[in-house]
């Protein structure tokens, strides 16, 4: 067992916010992660609510791996206990906020980003995009200052502004009118220094050199941003005194015997959290990174874990790569535990159709994908475990997001799926997840601090397949999840 968590009293932290997506935040986010690494401190990012690319563009602008927070994928306390866990290994956190700071999912803003700065007790620097306007900027940050009780709202960072008038004018306005600092005024880009694709900011692993972009974002921002007022801010940050409990619980199996879990991380899928290996590490599981792209011979694996990215990108070397396809078919055949989600769920359909192009995917179910051109589903889902499987137990309640521009076409008739959603579309309206043998795929992506049970099972189920092949040598029975 882990111990409980005593929180260092000092933790430095600043949450970076914008009034709706696209505003920079996630650019001036970057910006301050790298600067601050560049003075020596140790930043641990924090992306806030389900994203994958800004957490990865966190950790590599901070060289430490970024973490999510979202009080709607995981209860609050456990929020806090990820928070806090890791306030002996860091000098400065630096969280980014997702949407508009006061967006969540209902009309009061459940889960927004102006929820997770009040429970982390976080000093919140809102980024605003000053486009065509100038003095309406000052009545807008004090709506922002007073909308919502007990928020910490700390400074304001104005980006896109267009010359020195424009500068100087809004400015003024907000210091005239309102009491909150202007800790920066950021000019127009040329261009955006990443990109934007159909889910957001593209990949690093699609950008042709993310040492450029850190190079010209941290010389704009070093010469119109105040660093040292930000990180003044974040040291003045409320102390926290409090116990928490540990972030994974449960008896973890031991480690001498390590079931190998195949983690599929290439340029088509690279969409993890990095709780949900650090979760399935602590129940044992030794894991090894594995290509759905390379030709080489994968090694001897007892579970594979497909997670979610871009598989239509990489469609033509998916279809090509026949060998493997085949092994795969092999595999699940075999009963080898596979867990897949979204982009990984598409890979084991029969085909994957982009750009009215058709290419053969691993063929385990009878389902095609179709990408479209605008989201087929987006946003939170709550789900109801009612199909038998070795991951989740029936019954248990899960909690996760979906982000997918394509669809199964045609919808599969007669099918038992494994979830029921009351709020998600997943593969049809109300229903995510199909189970063939021990697999389970669809196209909600779960937090295993969300999930109970999940990486326990997980592991469970890839001893049980290792233990089998090795002593009777011929494929593994279906396997069901443990209470």
């Amino acid at each position: 067992m882990e111990h409980p968590i005593q929180a260092k009293i000092n933790f430095p932290r600043i949450t970076l916010a914008g009034l709706k997506g696209g505003s920079g935040k996630t650019i001036v986010s970057l910006a301050l992660g790298r600067l601050f690494s560049q003075k020596g401190l140790r930043v641990k990012p924090f992306k806030k609510g389900p994203d994958y690319i800004d957490a990865r563009w966190l950790s590599l602008a901070t060289g430490n791996s970024a973490s999510n927070l979202d009080p709607f994928l995981f209860p609050t306390p456990t929020v806090k206990s990820l928070f806090w866990s890791f306030s002996n290994s860091y000098d400065l956190a630096l969280i980014e906020g997702n949407r508009g700071l006061f967006d969540g999912k209902d009309v009061q803003g459940s889960y927004s980003t102006a929820e997770l700065s009040r429970i982390l007790e976080s000093p919140l620097i809102l980024v605003i995009d000053c486009t065509k306007v100038t003095r309406t900027v000052a009545a807008i940050v004090l709506g922002c200052r007073y909308f919502e009780q007990d928020l910490n709202l700390a400074g304001v960072i104005l980006n896109q502004t267009a010359g020195q008038r424009h500068r100087s004018i809004t400015r003024q306005s907000i210091e005239k009118y309102t009491d909150v600092p202007v800790l920066g005024v950021l000019p127009k880009l040329g261009s955006n220094p990443i990109p934007e694709r159909h889910m957001g900011l593209i990949s690093d692993q699609e950008h042709e050199d993310g040492r450029d972009v850190f190079f010209s974002l941290t010389n704009v921002a070093a010469q119109n941003i105040d660093l040292e007022a930000i990180l003044e801010i974040a040291r003045q940050a409320p102390a926290c005194r409090e116990i928490f409990p540990p972030v994974f619980s449960g008896e973890a199996r031991p480690r001498g015997a390590a079931p190998v879990i195949g983690v599929v991380r290439d340029k088509a899928l690279w969409f993890y959290y990095q709780e949900n290996l650090d979760a399935l590490r602590y129940q044992g599981a030794k894991l090894v990174d594995l290509s759905l792209l390379s030709r080489e011979q994968w090694p001897e694996i007892h579970g594979l874990y497909l997670g979610g990215g871009f598989p239509e990108t990489m469609a033509q070397s998916l279809d090509e790569n026949i060998l493997l396809r085949e092994k795969l078919r092999y595999l699940s055949q075999d009963g080898l535990p596979i867990y897949a989600e979204c982009g990984g769920f598409m890979y084991l359909a029969q085909s994957l159709e982009y750009e009215e192009r058709c290419y053969s995917m691993a063929g385990i179910f009878p389902v095609r994908t179709k990408l479209f051109k605008k989201p087929q589903g987006h946003g939170y889902v709550s789900a109801r475990v009612v199909g038998k499987n070795p991951f989740l137990p029936v019954g248990a309640r899960i909690t996760g997001h979906e982000f997918h521009y394509s669809s199964c076409i045609p919808v599969p008739g007669d099918t038992d799926f494994i979830f029921s959603l009351d709020r998600g579309v997943g593969i049809c309206k109300g229903f995510d997840g199909l189970g063939f043998r021990n697999i389970l795929a669809g196209y909600t992506h779960i937090h295993a601090l969300g999930a109970a049970g999940w990486a326990r099972n997980f592991v469970r189920a890839a001893g049980i397949y290792r233990d089998f092949r090795a002593s009777h040598g011929g494929p593994c029975p279906d396997i069901v999840c443990e209470n």
